[in-house]
């Protein structure tokens, strides 16, 4: 008969351990969000009635010329107005080697470059004037650039790719 009884007892399967008492008697709540109060506004007070009526002026009183136009603006005699350089585009910066602080610049028909002329790169974050100290064709120096040379141009500040290359005449 014994072996009956542990034969009725593995048939059932595993056993459900019972709740814990204490836990399922109550019922739990959501925590609640604290929320931080605003800073108060001061509330709006109406304009006093008597500052309305000292700033406000009568229609019949003209302002004076002296205070609609402002003065114009008068240069020192000491200083003299200094000529403003031309510019002419030649090219647009195709590549930018930052390792090297080189571009690789893309001439316009009928421009050319030359060792010690002044360029001025401007694109959307560039805008700077330099001399030019060095080209290279081919990793070749040169003195002279046309526009169908791939050369390279080093450069004294950073330069992205569509920056306008302009020749200062001055």
């Amino acid at each position: 008969m014994a072996t009956r009884r542990k034969a009725k007892a593995k048939a059932g399967g595993k056993q459900k351990k019972a709740p814990n008492t204490k836990a399922a008697g109550k019922t739990a709540r959501k925590a609640r969000s604290i929320r931080k109060k605003g800073a108060k506004k001061a509330p709006l007070r109406p304009a006093s009635p008597k500052k309305a009526r000292r700033t406000a002026k009568s229609a019949g009183e003209p302002t004076p010329v002296t205070e609609r136009v402002p003065k114009a603006f008068k240069p020192s005699p000491g200083r003299t107005a200094q000529p403003v350089p031309v510019e002419q585009r030649i090219g647009v910066v195709t590549h930018y080697y930052g390792h090297l602080s080189v571009v690789a610049v893309q001439l316009e028909p009928g421009a050319t470059l030359r060792v010690g002329d002044v360029i001025h790169m401007l694109g959307h974050t560039t805008d700077f004037t330099q001399k030019v100290e060095s080209l290279e064709v081919n990793h070749a120096p040169v003195t002279e650039v046309a526009p169908n040379d791939d050369f390279g141009l080093k450069v004294t500040e950073h330069a992205r790719q569509h920056d306008v290359v302009f020749k200062v005449r001055s």
